[in-house]
């Protein structure tokens, strides 16, 4: 899947907690979201298009966790 391979080469580059709070999905990933999340919301998702959507939602919320220590390690 795209959305991880983002986040594993992400973090394999190496980061700062400033490069953390800097990451943005590529559009392709973002755009591919969206089309998921109206699918979603039509009923229309195959079983494993639900898979890779609960996959993108751990993703999204792994990240923002990693931004908010990211933001408190930077203030401090």
């Amino acid at each position: 899947m795209r959305a991880f391979d983002e986040i594993i080469d992400f973090i394999a580059s190496g980061t700062t907690p400033k490069g953390v709070v800097e990451f943005r999905p590529s559009e392709e990933t973002c755009r591919r979201l969206e089309w998921l999340l109206a699918r979603e919301k039509a009923g229309q998702l195959a079983p494993e298009e639900k898979v890779e959507l609960g996959d993108f939602l751990t993703l999204e919320h792994i990240m923002r966790l990693a931004k908010a220590h990211a933001r408190r390690r930077l203030a401090s």
